[in-house]
């Protein structure tokens, strides 16, 4: 009697490669207890288990009750921690209750004393795919600006924070700071070695005097190198939270801190006087300066603080004169859109990145100034030129300067260059309101009044102001000259994706 072939006794099948599917089955699914199972897929752990069945009282018609089995998919990203003891595993994880809140939920199942060492090693290859290149068990110092957030930053930190660092298990250490320049101390001093991370509950003031306190360190390279600056979002102003992990949510926050990578930052020198400081995210002069620092007085408006001083500038078509140099690296935008391409196309680990970097793990100061400061003679091959009636001069360093606001769509962290944006100060005002607009629909940088350009320096000069506005990192320093330079690679922060910021970019034939 001939009998249909079936997959067990089909004759073209490689046994071998069907005993290794059989095993890596065997090696992805884990049963626990009698009617439940945990399996690593693609990108999520999926858990399954007919004891959480969903009773229906009736189907489509009304008629029939129905079961149906419960499984839940929790992504790898969001896994905290997995841990088997003597009779049970448990796996903590970030549980998403609203779109931008996590909070730490945990499952927990039986373990049959068999099946405790296959449990281990199945646990061991779970946090595998949870954390790739990224560290576990980082260890945090942690800066709480009490007054950060209208003083809610040490609420902040309790509720949606400290239990994620906790379940992810980081050794944490706290400190608050006491008052302005605090960090720059705190950073100074700090025992490199003991730490892997800086986190800061705040704005963007502290991790600026982090990178700054750093500087000061006899062996700033190796500080800088090492020691990976974060921001935990507690301000007005969020945007490295925004660049490197996407959100402002602090609980998302501490969730990218827990799975970031390690990613090479290019750092800025301010010189300015016989002053040598560390920039991190951007400087400005005119209009942008203005606004975010002429304006403190409209605190209580919030982030419509911005658009009233903007328009009021705008009305007056304001200007600011001055002498600017600047050492043009790349200056068409079709070439700065295809290099963010290519790096957006780099498939290489971030460990291999990191690599790329000359200046990092070296036992030394901070890195001489190729271009000299502002006080020498003008770099050679570097000209002076009169800007009667610039409106806007804006270097940024990341990507978004605030929420829904990415100025610079093509930064990069470490290309050793700056992004750097000049516009006339007496464009038709239709113009100005059009380029308020796109910032954030994502057409500023083809606005053909929009001088966009890839720069590695630049000294500027104002003129025919008395008391203006100069703003690094959104702090004001004197109204004078200054010259900055870029060094590539020189700081350390988390990010997602270990070498993009969070941010539109530019990709295809955008």
């Amino acid at each position: 009697m001939a009998h249909e072939p079936s997959s067990e006794s089909d004759p073209f099948a490689d046994p071998d490669i069907a005993a290794e599917q059989q095993d890596f089955a065997v090696e992805t699914t884990l049963a626990v207890g009698r009617n439940a199972s945990l399996t690593l897929g693609t990108d999520s752990l999926i858990v399954l288990d007919e004891g959480l069945v969903k009773k229906e009282t009736s189907n489509c018609c009304g008629l029939v009750s129905s079961k149906t089995k419960a499984t839940r998919a929790i992504p790898f990203f969001n896994i905290l921690w997995a841990e088997v003891s003597e009779s049970d595993i448990t796996i903590r994880y970030a549980h998403p209750t609203s779109k931008d809140v996590v909070r730490v939920a945990s499952v927990h199942y039986e373990i049959d004393k068999p099946e405790r060492r296959r449990a281990r090693t199945w646990s061991a290859r779970l946090l595998d795919r949870a954390y790739g290149e990224s560290q576990r068990h980082k260890r945090i110092k942690v800066l709480i600006n009490p007054f950060g957030g209208k003083g809610n930053a040490q609420k902040w930190y309790l509720r949606d924070i400290e239990p994620i660092f906790a379940a992810a298990r980081c050794e944490v250490d706290i400190e608050r700071t006491q008052f302005q320049g605090h960090a720059v101390e705190i950073a100074e001093k700090l025992d490199t070695d003991a730490y892997d991370v800086i986190a800061s509950c705040s704005g963007d003031g502290l991790p600026h005097e982090v990178f700054n306190g750093l500087g000061k360190k006899k062996d700033a390279r190796k500080a800088l190198s090492e020691v990976a600056v974060v921001q935990l979002p507690c301000g007005t102003g969020n945007a490295m939270s925004w660049n490197l992990n996407g959100t402002d949510s602090t609980s998302m926050a501490a969730l990218c801190i827990v799975k970031g990578l390690q990613t090479p930052l290019d750092l800025v020198s301010i010189t300015q006087g016989d002053r040598r400081t560390l920039s991190f995210l951007s400087q400005s002069v005119g209009i942008v300066a203005e606004i975010d620092l002429g304006t403190d007085n409209l605190r209580w408006m919030g982030s419509a603080r911005f658009t009233y001083g903007f328009l009021v500038r705008l009305l007056r078509k304001t200007v600011y004169p001055c002498d600017l140099a600047v050492k043009v690296e790349v200056g068409e935008k079709a070439a700065i859109k295809e290099r963010y391409r290519t790096e957006l196309s780099n498939k290489a680990p971030p460990s291999a990145r990191r690599e790329l970097s000359s200046s990092r793990n070296e036992d030394q100061g901070l890195p001489r100034l190729v271009y000299g400061a502002v006080t020498d003679d003008l770099p050679e091959g570097w000209q002076m030129m009169p800007y009667n009636k610039l409106g806007n001069f804006y270097a940024g360093n990341m990507a978004f300067m605030a929420a829904d606001t990415e100025f610079f769509p093509a930064a990069l962290p470490s290309d050793g260059l700056l992004d750097l944006v000049t516009i006339d100060g007496d464009i038709k005002r239709s113009a100005a309101i059009s380029s308020l607009l796109a910032v954030e629909k994502g057409t500023f940088f083809d606005m053909p009044h929009v001088n966009y350009r890839k720069i590695s320096g630049y000294r500027i000069i104002p003129r025919g102001q008395q008391n203006g506005f100069i703003s690094i990192d959104g702090e004001r320093v004197p109204f004078e000259p200054f010259q900055a330079e870029v060094h590539r690679g020189l700081g350390t922060v988390l990010s997602r994706s270990g070498h993009l910021y969070e941010g539109r970019g530019f990709s295809g034939k955008q």
